[in-house]
């Protein structure tokens, strides 16, 4: 029996934007968080790189990704909306990127 759910998935800067380290902690903190409300959560180890540009500046990020993967329900889905904006704030960020999209698991 196959049942379809709801991934969410973060990219998780590991430099705020003035280019200094985020501490492990901040990274830490939010797959706790992220674990104790979701019971389930992963992460990958490689680095992922990015390149964004915002009023003329251009950003080089360094990034992990973090996915949850969820009931697809209006109550996960304004949980991240919300959690976004706390993760902006958290890694002194102009944006996050945060995708979602169904998963089917078999």
């Amino acid at each position: 029996m196959s049942s379809l759910q709801r991934r969410y998935e973060i990219l998780l800067p590991l430099r705020f934007n003035d280019g200094q380290t985020v501490p492990d902690d901040l990274i830490a903190e939010t797959l706790l968080e992220l674990e104790n409300r979701f019971h389930c959560i992963s992460s990958e180890t490689q680095v992922i790189h990015g390149i964004w540009e915002n009023e003329g500046q251009t950003y080089r990020d360094e990034l992990v990704r973090v996915f949850v993967d969820v009931a697809d329900n209006a109550d996960n889905r304004k949980f991240f909306v919300r959690y976004k904006s706390k993760l902006k704030k958290r890694f002194q960020q102009l944006e996050i990127r945060m995708t979602t999209y169904l998963v089917e698991e078999i």
